[in-house]
């Protein structure tokens, strides 16, 4: 740990004149013309911060924002009070007079919410930056944050129409679903888990377009409208709340490749790593799982958040997809896709090994609770191929025979040749089993004001898109 702090510290002495330049640029500021820069800030580390647990020290992770455009969250560095992060966050056509904001905060597992530590506010000037972390109520210092910001002109012509545009590195988390510790027997950790990928060039492809929830379907009527509907959001974002948690057992990771991609879709992987939940191992862990997933991707961060549409975590939820946005009025796209070999299931054979395939995602529109544009496709098409290289993409609507067909080949694959349970492929719970949903309600009243206690749905109900 010392060797961890003396390297923080060697930073900082050999950057302290190059920070008194940025701060007086930052002073000047105000008289420098506006104009647009493309940014990439490495966040190096902290020290000097306060012990927040009783047991141990602290968990720190950090938020930062630019304007409130664009937040970029740090993973979680378990018990230590001088995290290093060298994490990368690069950001395209950013006004030169934009104003970066950080809060450092503690990751208390099991609660809902986090301890503050502390925050601080710089410019985008390039340069080395020392900065103190302060407590937002008492002023005092809660040690000292570290980052370098590396700044290029734009050249993008149409930088002022889109602005603050997320350019990498793609990263991706993964989480369990919380009652997935209490069970004794599981049979595929993947139905607990959901991902989040942080995808780049969103706006790019779809500017300011957000498809907003649909007003002529039932289900998201219930979530959005009328006098019961607060009673139903609040227990849905409870539970993407707890789903989507800050932990230190979250897995973390870039994705540099196609081969990256493709872990993520392994029958005995959950995240960067192989599965370390409880349960048999599959014979298929090492090979493309065949199954269709639930997707959205979410206005607020612009992440491509997913799970297994059969995920356990759905039961008694009002809508899969708007669990994933917590009930977010709006999103950037919504829908299913799954993953097929070149020529589809229906033309496979497991005596191909994988790496010898090529593979593609076949991706759609089939939500309900958003309803998106048909006509948006094409854009979807090229936002994922700029991400993913290497695979080919293909966007079809919902009601497209072909995506039917290659969704229900998919499904008949992991059936008769996977192991894959009929029950598998939609939500459903073991008996004893504790839902999400009523976990949530456990949880208490939410930021919304819905009370407690009142659940969205009655227990039994099937789930929608």
């Amino acid at each position: 740990m010392s060797q961890i702090v003396g390297a923080i510290h060697h930073v900082a002495n050999r950057t302290r004149e190059e920070v008194k330049d940025a701060a007086g640029a930052f002073g000047d500021a105000q008289h420098v013309e506006r104009h647009f820069v493309d940014l990439t800030f490495k966040f190096i580390g902290a020290s000097g911060l306060p012990k927040m647990d009783v047991v141990g020290t602290a968990d720190p992770y950090f938020v930062a924002k630019l304007d409130d455009q664009l937040s970029f969250v740090s993973t979680v560095k378990p018990n230590t009070l001088s995290p290093v992060w060298n994490e990368l966050w690069k950001v395209k056509n950013v006004p030169n007079t934009a104003t970066l904001t950080v809060e450092v905060l503690d990751k208390d597992n099991g609660n809902i919410t986090d301890d503050h530590i502390g925050k601080f506010t710089t410019s985008v000037s390039a340069g080395a930056k020392e900065c103190a972390i302060e407590s937002m109520s008492l002023r005092r210092n809660r040690g000292t944050f570290w980052l370098n910001i590396e700044s290029t002109p734009s050249t993008d012509a149409k930088a002022e129409r889109r602005q603050y545009v997320f350019d990498g590195p793609i990263r991706f988390s993964r989480h369990f679903s919380p009652t997935v510790g209490r069970l004794t027997n599981l049979n595929d950790a993947r139905l607990y888990s959901t991902w989040k990928i942080y995808i780049k060039g969103v706006k790019m492809f779809f500017g300011d377009t957000v498809q907003h929830w649909n007003r002529n379907y039932k289900a998201a009527q219930t979530i959005f409208q009328g006098p019961t509907s607060i009673a139903v959001r609040s227990t849905i974002q409870a539970g993407h709340r707890m789903l989507y948690a800050r932990s230190t057992t979250n897995g973390f990771g870039v994705i540099n490749g196609p081969e990256d991609i493709f872990r993520l879709l392994l029958h005995g992987n959950v995240g960067g790593t192989e599965c370390a939940a409880p349960g048999s191992p599959s014979p298929y862990a090492h090979r493309v799982k065949p199954a269709v997933y639930t997707y959205i991707i979410a206005v607020e961060d612009d992440s491509f958040r997913f799970s297994e549409t059969g995920a356990a975590f759905f039961v008694d939820f009002a809508s899969k997809h708007a669990l994933h946005a917590n009930c977010a009025p709006a999103v950037r796209y919504s829908g299913e896709f799954h993953p097929r070999p070149e020529g589809g299931w229906e033309n496979f054979s497991d005596d191909i090994p994988d790496d010898r395939v090529r593979w593609e995602l076949v991706i759609d529109n089939n939500s309900g609770t958003y309803s998106p544009d048909p006509l948006m496709l094409p854009d979807l098409q090229e936002l994922l191929q700029y991400n993913f290289p290497g695979f080919t993409i293909h966007a079809l609507d919902r009601n497209d025979p072909r995506l039917i067909h290659s969704r229900e080949s998919c499904r008949a694959y992991a059936l008769d040749k996977r192991g894959v349970r009929q029950e598998d492929l939609q939500p459903h719970i073991h008996t004893g089993e504790e839902t999400l949903s009523h976990s949530a309600l456990l949880q208490g009243s939410t930021p919304d004001g819905g009370p407690r206690g009142v659940e969205g749905t009655a227990v039994g109900e099937p789930v929608v898109n």
